[in-house]
């Protein structure tokens, strides 16, 4: 019997303790910092920012290829031609 006795009456006085003065809540639940989080970061682009990206990357391959292809068939027809 003195068990269920404290299992009832613990919750009872802990809720009323809390509920009727939320100064010791605050000050119990202020004592301790639960979940302390890290400064945040620099964001990552946003979508648009990466499709802007990939096209200025395909561009660039794009116009790389172009000139080394450029050079080949220029190199090509000079053998052609001798």
């Amino acid at each position: 019997i003195a068990k269920f006795g404290l299992y009832v009456t613990i919750p009872i006085v802990l809720m009323y303790t809390f509920a009727n003065n939320s100064k010791n809540l605050q000050k119990f639940m202020g004592n301790k910092s639960y979940i302390v989080y890290p400064p945040e970061g620099p964001r990552p682009p946003s979508p648009e920012e990466l499709r802007e990206m990939a096209r200025e990357m395909a561009r660039k391959r794009n116009s790389g290829m172009s000139m080394d292809s450029q050079r080949a068939g220029s190199a090509l027809i000079g053998q052609e031609l001798l």
